[in-house]
């Protein structure tokens, strides 16, 4: 899930590296939702995407994703 992806940005620290192809397709879904900016390859090329900052809306949905862990 996309939003897992951006816990384990945040837990490895930016800039993050995410060199999988099913991760950076994520890391796609992130960028176009503006939860984060990204320099990514382009679709079909293999290579290392880097991600840069987690936006204002990217923390919010942390912070949505941690609260829903504490009431579960």
């Amino acid at each position: 899930m996309p939003v897992e992806l951006l816990v384990d940005i945040m837990k490895q620290g930016l800039p993050a590296t995410v060199s999988d192809s099913v991760s950076i397709d994520k890391l796609r879904v992130l960028r176009a939702a503006q939860l984060v900016i990204a320099d990514i390859p382009p679709p079909g090329d293999s290579g290392i995407a880097t991600v840069h900052h987690i936006t204002h809306e990217g923390h919010s949905v942390l912070k949505r994703a941690h609260s829903c862990r504490d009431i579960v």
